[in-house]
């Protein structure tokens, strides 16, 4: 039957248990008992015979009852009853507690604890055991690297860690690494320290091992009971409290979105908390709100002052107050409120917070956004009521200045997910409303993307380098002098800068002619071409058999396909020349932006063209500007990036204002070389609207090309173009299997829309080069490289600062450059326009890519550490 454990109850109240077995080992895992203990304390006269009883105090006695038999393997429980009628009871079976925080309930799961020991002592063993008695859920790892692995997967609520032994463990070190991450602030960590070796000596002090972020300190005892003790008190203390710490996030995020404006303040009213509701009601944001004197809203002209004098006696008094109180906004407009405020009681009785409740006064008013937008719909109603009836002037000036004063607090996408929620189960008259103010908004500049820590991670030098490089403020967000086709032509003028250095003039730098028509090419160069209407098509081996002219070959069998020349109005004469003008203006020079790329960007531009869904959405003048874009994009390319360029002071800064300088050089040169002589102007015979129509489109797309603008033209994309309204009714696969219903084709072809697609396809197809095929996109890798490595090494000759420091030739990491460049770019960009025009090969491509480059990556790491090592043995 065996022997029942010990059993030891403090004065204190806390109960120990332990097995008979003083030895400090495991215990063998093959026992399968379960023990349950009772232990009552009563008085003599309470007694019951037959009980073995042990002295506890004077007030009563202990009894032990222990049952045995038990196969199913679990641990102990031990309920304590004191000697008055209160019971209490203390679970240690590993079962789910539960825990109150105010009037929640909460349900504690097993404290799950983690063991950091380099090998299996005494005192490892003493917590093992320790963790099987009492229930909780035991992990043990060997070193730090993968006792942060397991933490993160897991997030334990205790983690042990031997500090014993400096040339094991680095406590400290792993202690901050567990700290620094995002459950690190609700965890417990102990650190287990040598037991003094003298007894007189006085203790050494905690205070280190605190400042490191260990919760406590644990000196070296093996002892089963002692190891159960502890985890007892972690348990009943900072775990139980960082359980209920990490349930307040929920408080926050129900207050977050709540639709009544809710700020709270200390004893001081010194405010300490608004949430999202609150900032929207005052133009306050929190860091503005923090530290200010809580009611600083509520100070409006228009609320008396001995009011207010009133209300803080009140509230001194432990009492709440309610009333109507104007609200003062940040631009100095005053609303009027139904304002709640609530003194918050703490230890001792004294109020420690206060809680301002704001919420519109309107009875009529209700949360529910419908009423919200159909009471906004009856305003506008009424004020174009007033105004046909002419009395409605004052009003509309009062709305206008309203609406003026108001501050968009949230991204562009909230508000259009907001309204879209609002339009399901509303009147058709509110549904149709909304449908318009999404069309201004789909045609307004309302998207101002801010870059965050969190897509620039600052630690990441290489991610930091590119996207600050590609993305620098340069460049205006504005585009609104495309609103209007109205563009004169540009006159001849000289190039500028560094760059007039490598341009060639247009008149005697074109090639040697090509054959008029394709059918006179090469053999080989038609044999290639046959394949250009693939994704796998190789422009870098048109390159190689054209001598360095693929963009006219190619420029002239895609115009061939989709019959540009019978669109435009002019023979096949005309448009070789134009691609002969252009190309020769593209600097081969360049190690990437030259005539191979234009060419490459011309090819990804006609295969996204045959989409059926870009089809289906685009007319043939569409489908000519999108060709014409992508061969002038980047005509004239010095090699050098827009912030090169404005560093420099360049004369192509200086005309453009450091504004879009490359692209908006590009457009400007494209039309100059183009309408200068009759016998490259493929414009000549379309009249004077259809002519500005196409150069606006060309225009447009070749400024969408600029970096600084990404991921406002990304947000536009996806959000008026793959978001639900664009797809037929209820079936929302229509628009992500690349099939087009007449409805959905409709909504898309609207001349706003079809401008947000090409903008996209042609960014996507300037950036294809992580979806081609493995052997390109490393082609492709490297000549970028070069071209920063060439501009870096320009940069530091000339003593300008360097855009991309970690486009060092001698240390770069092209590897690491691109996996950046597909992480930040990239990946999120062709999983949208995928989920548009159905381009799955491009996906896997970029997929098998990705891994090509962590591979590379990874060589590189190991190569590194390998050459240090034979350094250091050779020192």
């Amino acid at each position: 039957m065996g022997c029942a454990p010990s059993i030891t109850v403090s004065q204190s109240g806390v109960v120990y248990c332990r097995s008979s077995d003083e030895s400090n080992s495991r215990r063998d895992s093959t026992i399968n008992q379960q023990q349950h203990i009772h232990i009552h304390t009563a008085s003599a006269s309470d007694r019951k015979a037959g009980e073995s009883t042990s002295p506890r105090n004077s007030g009563g006695e202990t009894r032990a009852v222990v049952l045995h038999g038990q196969k199913d393997r679990s641990s102990i429980s031990i309920e304590v009853e004191t000697k008055s009628s209160n019971s209490s009871s203390f679970n240690m079976k590993g079962i789910v507690n539960e825990v109150k925080l105010g009037k929640m309930k909460l349900n504690q799961p097993p404290m799950q604890v983690l063991l950091v020991f380099t090998k299996e002592d005494a005192q490892c063993d003493g917590f093992q055991t320790a963790c099987d008695k009492g229930g909780y859920k035991c992990m043990m790892v060997r070193n730090a690297a993968d006792a942060l692995e397991r933490y993160l997967e897991v997030q334990h609520d205790v983690v042990i860690i031997d500090s014993r032994n400096p040339k094991g463990i680095d406590a400290v070190g792993l202690c901050r690494s567990l700290r620094a991450t995002k459950p690190g602030e609700y965890t417990a960590i102990l650190a287990v320290t040598k037991k003094s070796s003298n007894p007189d000596k006085d203790e050494p002090s905690v205070a280190p091992l605190l400042s490191a972020g260990f919760s406590r300190r644990y000196q070296e005892n093996p002892g089963v009971s002692t190891c159960l003790n502890e985890l007892v008190q972690l348990e009943q203390g900072e775990v139980k409290s960082h359980f209920k710490l990490r349930t307040t996030n929920c408080l926050f995020s129900a207050l977050d979105n709540c639709s009544d404006a809710i700020e709270i303040a200390n004893e001081e009213r010194d405010t300490q908390y608004v949430n999202a509701a609150h900032e929207t009601l005052t133009g306050y944001t929190m860091d503005d709100a923090i530290g200010r004197e809580a009611g600083d809203s509520s100070r409006s002209e228009k609320n008396k002052p001995e009011l207010m004098e009133s209300i803080f006696a009140q509230l001194k008094k432990g009492k709440a107050w309610e009333g109507l109180l104007y609200c003062k906004r940040k631009n100095g407009e005053s609303i009027p409120q139904n304002v709640h405020i609530t003194p918050v009681f703490g230890y001792g009785g004294k109020i420690c917070h206060y809680v301002f409740h704001r919420r519109d006064p309107s009875p009529s008013q209700t949360i529910t956004s419908t009423s919200v937008f159909n009471q906004e719909i009856q305003h506008l109603d009424k004020i174009n009521s007033d105004i046909q009836t002419g009395s409605g002037t004052l009003i509309r000036r009062q709305s206008v200045a309203r609406i003026h004063s108001m501050m968009i607090e949230a991204p562009i996408t909230k508000v259009i997910n907001i309204i879209n929620a609002a339009q399901e189960n509303s009147p058709l008259t509110v549904v149709q409303a909304l449908d318009t103010v999404l069309e201004i908004l789909r045609g307004s500049e309302l998207y101002n993307p801010q870059l965050t820590s969190q897509q620039v991670k600052d630690e990441d030098r290489v991610t930091s380098d590119l996207v600050g490089g590609l993305m620098s403020n340069n460049v205006s967000s504005s585009m609104t002098s495309l609103s209007s086709p109205q563009h004169t032509h540009f006159h001849k003028r000289r190039l500028s800068g560094p760059e007039c250095a490598g341009a060639k003039s247009t008149t005697n730098l074109s090639p040697a002619t090509p054959p008029t028509h394709l059918s006179q090419a090469p053999l080989e160069v038609q044999k290639v071409l046959e394949n250009d209407h693939k994704w796998d098509f190789s422009i870098l081996q048109l390159e190689r058999i054209t001598n360095h002219r693929p963009l006219t070959y190619l420029g002239l069998k895609v115009f061939s396909r989709f019959n540009v020349s019978s669109f435009l109005g002019v023979s096949e004469d005309v448009l070789r020349n134009w691609l002969q003008v252009i190309e020769s203006n593209y600097h081969s020079s360049n190690p990437y932006h030259n005539s191979t790329h234009a060419a490459d960007v011309l090819q990804a531009t006609s295969y996204f063209l045959q989409k059926e869904k870009v089809k289906n959405c685009f007319e043939q003048a569409d489908q000519v500007a999108s060709l014409i874009a992508a061969i002038v994009h980047d005509v004239d390319h010095p090699g050098k990036t827009n912030s090169f360029l404005c560093n420099a002071g360049s004369e192509l800064a200086i005309l453009y204002n450091d504004t879009a300088v490359l692209e908006s050089h590009h457009s400007a040169l494209a039309f100059q070389v183009t309408t200068r002589e009759d016998s490259c102007n493929i414009f000549k015979e379309l009249d004077r609207e259809d002519y500005r129509a196409i150069r606006h489109s060309v225009i447009d797309m070749v400024l969408a090309t600029e970096m600084t603008r990404h991921f406002e033209h990304l947000s536009k994309f996806v959000n008026c173009i793959n978001k639900p309204g664009t797809r037929d009714g209820d079936d929302s696969s229509s628009l992500q299997s690349g099939h087009s219903t007449p409805d959905t084709t409709t909504t898309l072809s609207t001349p706003e829309n079809r401008a947000l697609i090409r903008r996209m396809l042609i960014k996507c197809a300037d950036v294809a080069n992580p979806t081609r095929p493995c052997d390109l996109c490393a082609a492709w890798a490297k000549r970028i490289s070069q071209e920063y490595f060439n501009q870096t090494d320009e940069e530091k000759r000339r003593g300008l600062p360097v855009v991309m420091p970690v486009f060092d030739r001698s240390s770069c990491s092209i590897p690491k450059s691109q996996i950046s460049f597909i992480d930040y770019f990239i990946t999120d960009m062709f999983d949208a326009w995928d989920s548009f025009s159905d381009t799955p090969e491009l996906i896997e491509h970029l997929h098998i890519n990705y891994r090509y480059w962590k591979e590379e990556e990874e060589k590189l790491n190991k190569k590194k550490v390998t050459e240090g090592e034979k350094s250091s043995k050779s020192t």
